[in-house]
């Protein structure tokens, strides 16, 4: 039997039952660096509008929020290099040190923007401090979430459903804890003072949660050099090395690419974008924007929960394929928010929440199942930075810019042609292929 036949025939079929108490402390340990990563990511693009005139000062406030943008993509641009370097090392030698090297420095670059000097005081040295910051979380992040998955999918290699919600619901609960530490803070100190120096509080919260979840990790099991993976021949030696095997399955790599980029682009639209078109062009009162995205965190994060109970039972496959259809329409509802109304936003905020669920609870997981496990660290780690720095953070700059010129019926449309090339790429790869997790 060939080594790629007998990687095939391991593919793990979804299981019912409740994952063990040591399965479930592994992927908390793993998913609350998720968390943290996603609540960095988030609280960056909703205090974009504060982040651009402490750091970039602009007589024009949309100037200062694009800029500040600009170095929000910045971050997504250094996901491949992160991804592909340190997923390499640990597909050669390991994951367990890579996760934690990379939960440390995204809670490090957190810290740092917290306390750093604005431009008043320290010149032009506070904008290149925030991108440096951002270039390191992201060298971090473009491994974090491609690897952090695959690492669960060998420690619960049975229920791919269940790993997937489990880990979109501490995505999402990242997610939620950002709009909900500004919404607090706005709330009790109001918007001057939010404006003022508030907005570092959550930067803050941000580097001491990494310390936590470094405890949480320092007992993580390494599972590349498993007997399960021995067996099969999966673990790269000179004769095996990784990156034929990444240019063998080049394919997945595209899909991947696609699968990941466009429901971050659909994903950033909804909890960057859209805030921030209301907080800096539509002069919205910030308290209310906050509240919203809060209320979507809250839905999207008990939603994810519930599918961490239902996903196994059916095919992933058919799951990815169904979610990502439904994503063509709903992206459009972007357009009803194009003058100011806080009611609108609302109902665009919440209207296409159910299909940003569904498809941001299985994207990473399903394309992690068309690699195989010997080679997700590189080529995942290559495909969803790629998808993420390409599509997804250039999202919400895009949506502002052409909402700018008065083209913003431009956007869903590219939103939607991204979401029906991923499928029809997932299907080809899929058929070629195979699947290496699930159905």
């Amino acid at each position: 039997m060939s080594t790629d036949e007998a990687v095939k025939t391991t593919a793990p079929q979804q299981l019912k039952g409740k994952a063990s108490k040591t399965e479930r402390r592994n992927l908390r340990a793993l998913s609350w660096g998720h968390a943290l990563e996603w609540y960095d990511w988030a609280i960056f693009g909703l205090l974009s509008v504060y982040l651009g005139a402490a750091f970039f000062p602009s007589d024009n406030p949309l100037a200062s929020t694009l800029n500040a943008l600009a170095v929000f993509a910045v971050g997504f641009v250094a996901r491949p290099l992160g991804g592909v370097v340190f997923g390499f090392v640990a597909d050669r030698f390991g994951r367990r040190k890579i996760m934690i090297f990379a939960i440390g420095a995204v809670a490090l670059g957190s810290f740092v923007i917290g306390v750093l000097p604005d431009y008043q005081t320290i010149g032009v040295a506070a904008p290149i401090i925030v991108v440096a910051a951002r270039l390191l979380q992201g060298l971090s992040a473009g491994v974090e979430a491609p690897l952090g998955t695959a690492y669960a999918l060998e420690l619960v290699p049975n229920r791919p459903g269940y790993v997937a919600g489990f880990f979109a619901f501490f995505n999402n609960l990242g997610n939620l804890l950002a709009p909900l530490s500004i919404f607090a803070i706005s709330s009790l100190l109001g918007p001057a003072v939010l404006a003022e120096y508030g907005w570092r509080i959550p930067f803050l919260i941000g580097g001491v949660f990494g310390l936590l979840v470094l405890w949480l990790r320092r007992t993580l099991p390494e599972t590349l050099n498993t007997e399960a993976i021995r067996t099969v021949g999966a673990v790269p030696t000179p004769e095996n090395s990784v990156w034929r095997e990444v240019r063998k399955y080049w394919l997945s790599v595209l899909a991947a690419i696609f699968i990941v980029g466009a429901i971050q682009a659909y994903n950033y639209t909804w909890i960057a974008g859209l805030p921030n078109l209301a907080n800096g062009t539509f002069g919205e009162d910030p308290t209310a924007v906050f509240a919203i995205t809060t209320g979507m965190g809250v839905f999207l994060t008990l939603g994810a929960l519930a599918l961490s109970r239902v996903l196994d039972r059916f095919p992933m496959s058919r799951w990815f394929v169904i979610a990502r259809l439904l994503a063509i329409p709903t992206i459009f509802l972007a357009l009803l928010y194009s003058q100011p109304g806080v009611g609108t936003l609302a109902g665009v905020m919440f209207g296409g929440a159910i299909v940003l669920l569904l498809n941001m609870t299985i994207f990473v997981v399903v394309s992690n199942s068309l690699l195989p496990q010997h080679i997700r660290g590189t080529a995942l780690g290559l495909g969803y930075g790629l998808g993420v720095a390409i599509f997804g953070g250039t999202a919400s700059y895009l949506l502002l810019w052409l909402q700018s010129l008065g083209l913003m019926w431009v956007f869903p449309i590219y939103i939607a042609t991204l979401c029906a090339v991923s499928v029809v790429l997932y299907v080809v790869a899929k058929r070629r292929n195979g699947l290496f997790v699930g159905k």
